[in-house]
């Protein structure tokens, strides 16, 4: 149902308008003059609004370029009694979507207001495709996600593991409220898939899903991306642009590992989860908006607020719905199905004909501990669709083995993990991990009884020192962004926990 204000000093006036439009099946809010007019666009947004010219104080015209600087794609109907073409021609030039005489009609009322709304979702929902994000049928995702026609709602999350079936049943479960969700697991784990489940299966899901990723962008480009800015607030500003708050303005939001957000940012975020509202960037005038944030991170975010390092008040604003992924290793019965679901998605993508994984390759990537979760487990699939390519409709183990164990090698070679601790013999039994060799040295690193973060935080300085300190190279081995790198090496240096020169 869409919401119309309507604005206009005579309550009569007011009333005639209102009753028109309830019974064409819109939802009315009414203001006496403009002041009030702009409280209740700031409060919650219309679809439209349509405004006398003449009212005491400001004038309809007025009151047009006040909501033009609010939102630009606000549609406007302006409606007088004193109609001439010199008033009409001001109000399009003002932004005006049309102007309406008085005594109006009500059909032809009715017919603008609802091409008014229409035009201006067909403008919104470019805006959101031009800045990357998808309606319920559309975009793509990570692992497992597919394009429009492909599967959507809990169809997206693959898997029957004791492990997946309560990531299902929380995402269900969470799925009707309008609280902030926080979805925490390692890297590859699907996090979006989740995500994108629970805004299918939201009453938002008509709404528009769009994604940020807080680790890819400055500070200041985050801030601008997020909230809008106005024209001019800095150097290249040439126009208004709106954030990724307002575009899904009644839609799904994600924010994508949020723990790499700075605290400035982060500031500015508990304020628009505790009172729904946004200020661009060089602006004073707060923005009502109607969003439902999912957060995401890979990071323990607990411990990370303890030690001051993410906001504890935005934690506890954020951990409202938690949902835990767990890693591909955790629900090894899962590989099967996954493996099939992507070796059919990349076949079709490819114009192959039907492929299927053979026994042996089945046994092989069971045998895998998937140190890159599911997002490694796809990049398989996709290699060995594409390079079996002409011998026949099976994919063999001999394929897929070398790629494993040539992994496990690299990984080992990187962050002083001994190879039996990647690959082992799970259809045969669990291998146990080597003891660290006598003395130290660059071997394996122990990791029972050890905190997640020393660990971490050993692997990187490894892997870092194996590449010379090359930043790029160790963040491709690690499977992480140079940025996030960069960021935790930062923290650590200012916690004196690595040396200053890495």
């Amino acid at each position: 149902m869409s919401t119309v204000l309507i604005v206009d000093d005579k309550e009569m006036m007011r009333d005639s308008v209102a009753a028109t439009l309830q019974r064409a099946g819109h939802e009315v809010v009414a203001a006496s003059d403009a002041t009030g007019a702009l409280a209740a666009v700031v409060r919650r947004r219309p679809d439209a609004v349509i405004t006398d010219l003449r009212m005491p104080g400001l004038s309809g015209l007025d009151l047009l370029a006040r909501l033009k600087e609010l939102d630009d794609e606000l549609p406007v109907v302006v409606m007088t009694a004193f109609g001439t073409v010199e008033t009409a021609v001001a109000a399009m030039k003002g932004g005006a979507y049309d102007f309406v005489p008085k005594p109006f009609d009500g059909d032809h009322l009715i017919l603008t207001v609802r091409r008014a709304i229409e035009h201006a979702r067909v403008v919104r929902e470019n805006a959101v495709l031009r800045r990357g994000g998808a309606g319920a049928s559309g975009g793509t995702g990570m692992s497992g996600v597919q394009g429009g026609g492909g599967p959507t709602g809990i169809d997206r999350i693959v898997g029957d593991s004791p492990a997946i079936r309560r990531v299902k049943e929380q995402v269900l479960a969470v799925a009707s409220s309008s609280g902030t969700v926080l979805i925490c697991g390692e890297s590859g784990t699907g996090k979006e898939v989740v995500a994108r489940a629970v805004h299918e299966l939201s009453p938002r899901a008509t709404g528009a899903f769009l994604a940020v990723n807080c680790a890819a962008l400055s500070e200041s480009l985050l801030e601008s991306e997020l909230f809008g800015h106005e024209k001019g607030a800095f150097t290249g500003a040439e126009k208004l642009r709106k954030g990724r708050f307002e575009l899904a303005d009644m839609g799904t939001l994600l924010l994508d590992e949020i723990s790499e957000m700075s605290v400035r940012v982060q500031a500015k975020l508990l304020r628009v989860l505790q009172e729904r509202v946004i200020e661009r960037v060089g602006s004073s005038l707060s923005i009502g908006v109607d969003v439902r944030v999912v957060a995401t991170s890979n990071r323990d975010l607990p411990r990370a607020a303890a030690r001051q390092e993410f906001r504890q008040d935005l934690f506890f604003r954020l951990n409202v719905l938690p949902i835990h992924l767990p890693p591909l290793r955790d629900r090894i019965e899962d590989v099967p199905p996954l493996a099939h679901h992507f070796v059919s998605q990349i076949a079709g993508r490819e114009g192959q004909c039907s492929r299927r994984l053979g026994d042996s390759a089945i046994a092989a990537l069971r045998a895998y501990a998937w140190p890159g979760n599911v997002r490694e487990l796809q990049n398989i699939c996709e290699r060995a669709v594409v390079l079996s390519h002409g011998r026949g409709d099976e994919i063999g183990g001999e394929l897929i083995e070398p790629w494993l164990r040539s992994g496990a090698s690299e990984l080992s070679e990187t962050t002083g993990l001994a190879p039996t601790s990647v690959i082992g013999q799970r259809l045969g039994g669990n291998v146990e991990p080597k003891a660290p060799a006598a003395g130290g040295g660059d071997g394996f690193v122990s990791v029972v009884g050890r905190e997640l973060e020393d660990i971490e935080r050993e692997a990187i300085v490894k892997t870092l020192t194996r590449f010379d300190g090359h930043r790029q190279r160790t963040a491709a081995a690690l499977g992480i962004g140079v940025r996030t790198l960069g960021l935790k090496l930062k923290r650590w240096k200012n916690q004196k926990l690595v040396e200053p020169g890495l």
